[in-house]
């Protein structure tokens, strides 16, 4: 068992040619003993597992990747796997697309407490694995890998090395942050193939057919990671497709819940239901104002689809504004606590609130609010509390 998945191990590592390291090589204590690391399909999960294995300085014996979805893992245990391949000497254990073996969580645990390895697991699924979290106690650290940022997509496209900046820098040196910038790269030169097709690093691999790919990607999100992890028919799985065009027509500021429920035929709680799986699943997001929390049963105040490449595939005219938003949001919500105010579109860290628009956008819905901010597009450089919006790209 163990040879044949060594000779497996080998073939995705010959065929994996991706030498980009992304944002989270500089996140990860890799001194770790269980390591968890979660997303939306398609963002990279496996080529950085990869990546991380063939940088070890061990022998290849002693590193095993595995997809726990694969028929040579159902056929067996990932427990006793592990221990074959650690009374063969090994040291690091890497588990792909995790959240598809059943109850996963206590074998990892077993594995942790019994055996001297190293293990790295990924998941495209955020909900169970943070569901898993409590069960694997203090055991598991989990990170979230996110699709590109315009960073590293400069970074890949031009073959540049380029600096990231805190949430802090930017609204306070923004000015002298684009000069530096700008002495090696015209900022919007890229800008708008990012917007269209630069989230998903797969682009990168065959630009051609990316659109399909990525319609691919989201179907499978629809068809089999929410069907398995959650209880929903499989006749219903349409009305999930016929949300996500519905959310594309709509504005996020105008967002009419029985209008909504009408369309897809189902009532108000099923709904709330269902968007909380698009949400879960990285296809969709959802903002709420302070007051509201994280309760799923309340409307929500915005929902974007979860970033811009996915409005340039799915909406056949989606409005510059929502566009513009759903960049900004999906950028600063990594690191970052976003919520809807009163007045302006976000609050960033309870504390910074940004208007989002074109280079002209004015800051009368915001004059006079301390830490107010707009993110302007098509805009090189900014002024005063007039930021780029391209320039929150740089954040990771």
């Amino acid at each position: 068992m163990i040879e044949q998945l060594q000779q497996n191990f080998l073939l995705y590592l010959q065929n994996q040619k991706v030498t980009y390291k992304r944002y989270i090589w500089d996140k990860i204590n890799h001194e770790d003993k269980l390591i968890g690391l979660i997303g939306a399909r398609g963002v990279g999960k496996t080529t950085y597992i990869l990546q991380y294995l063939d940088s070890l300085d061990i022998s290849i014996s002693k590193k095993l990747y595995i997809s726990a979805d694969s028929l040579d893992v159902l056929e067996s245990s990932l427990l006793e796997i592990a221990k074959d391949f650690s009374a063969l000497g090994g040291e690091v254990l890497a588990i792909d697309e995790i959240h598809k073996y059943k109850n996963f969580e206590k074998e990892l645990k077993q594995i942790y407490d019994m055996l001297s390895l190293k293990v790295i697991f990924s998941g495209s699924s955020a909900i169970e694995l943070e569901h898993a979290k409590a069960d694997l106690s203090r055991r598991a650290v989990l990170y979230h890998l996110h699709g590109l940022s315009y960073r590293e997509f400069l970074e890949i496209k031009l073959s540049k090395t380029l600096p990231s900046y805190s949430i802090e820098d930017i609204v306070k040196n923004h000015q002298d942050i684009v000069y530096e910038i700008s002495k090696v790269l015209k900022p919007l030169e890229y800008w708008r193939e990012y917007i269209s097709y630069g989230f998903y690093p797969f682009y990168f691999q065959e630009q051609s057919t990316y659109g399909i790919k990525l319609k691919e990607t989201v179907n499978t999100v629809i068809e089999t990671d929410i069907p398995s992890l959650f209880t929903i028919k499989y006749e219903k799985i349409i009305n999930l497709k016929k949300l996500v065009k519905l959310i594309c027509k709509s504005e996020p500021f105008k967002l009419n819940i029985k209008e909504l429920s009408s369309k897809i035929g189902t009532d108000r709680d099923t709904l709330y239901l269902y968007l909380n799986y698009l949400n879960r699943g990285k296809i969709l997001n959802i903002f709420r104002s302070k007051t509201k929390g994280d309760n799923i049963f309340l409307k929500p105040d915005k929902i974007y689809l979860n970033n811009t490449n996915l409005s340039h595939a799915y909406c056949e005219e989606s409005k510059i504004g929502t566009i513009r938003e759903t960049f900004f949001a999906n950028q600063l919500q990594l690191s970052h606590k976003v919520s809807i105010p009163a007045k302006g579109d976000f609050l960033i860290n309870d504390k910074y609130l940004f208007e989002v628009g074109g280079k002209n956008k004015s800051f009368e819905q915001i004059k006079d609010i301390e830490n107010s901010f707009v993110a302007a597009d098509d805009l090189e450089s900014g002024f005063g509390n007039k930021i780029p919006l391209w320039l929150f790209g740089f954040l990771y």
